[in-house]
C-alpha cells in the first residue's frame, strides 16, 4: 500500500509542478514554437483536464485500496498521452524531444499498473 500511495502522491505533485505553469505561458510557447496556439480553447481545456487529473491521483494515494479500479484507467491515460506524442514524431510533426519530455509519463503509467498488480496480490492475501 505504501508503494501506491506514494506513487499516485509524487504524480500528483509531479503533474501540477510540470503542467500548472503552462497556463501562464501561451505567449511564450507561441513565440518560442511557432505557429501561435490558433486554438486556445483546447490549450487551456488540454491544461485543465490534465490537472483535474492530478486531483484525481492525489485521492488515489489518500486510500489505494478503495480507488484500486481508478489505477488503470489513470495509467492508460498516461500511455495515450506518451503514444500520441511517439506517433507524432515518428510521423516527423513534432520534434525528437517530445518523446523524451513526454517519457515520464510512460514510467508513470507503468508504476501505476505495479501499484494496481502489488495492491491486487495484498487483497488476495
Amino acid at each position: 500500500m505504501r508503494f501506491a500511495r506514494w506513487t499516485f502522491g509524487l504524480a500528483a505533485i509531479w503533474g501540477i509542478i510540470v503542467v500548472g505553469p503552462l497556463y501562464f505561458l501561451e505567449s511564450q510557447i507561441a513565440e518560442s514554437a511557432p505557429p501561435a496556439i490558433t486554438h486556445p480553447e483546447y490549450y487551456y481545456g488540454f491544461i485543465g483536464a490534465v490537472l483535474a487529473w492530478q486531483l484525481v491521483y492525489a485521492l488515489i494515494a489518500t486510500d489505494p485500496m478503495r480507488y484500486r479500479p481508478i489505477m488503470l484507467i489513470g495509467a492508460l491515460g498516461k500511455v495515450a498521452f506518451f503514444a500520441a506524442c511517439m506517433v507524432l514524431y515518428l510521423q516527423g510533426r513534432a520534434e525528437a524531444v517530445l518523446p523524451l519530455a513526454t517519457a515520464p509519463d510512460l514510467l508513470l503509467a507503468i508504476l501505476f499498473c505495479v501499484a494496481w498488480a502489488r495492491l491486487g496480490a495484498q487483497s488476495a492475501d
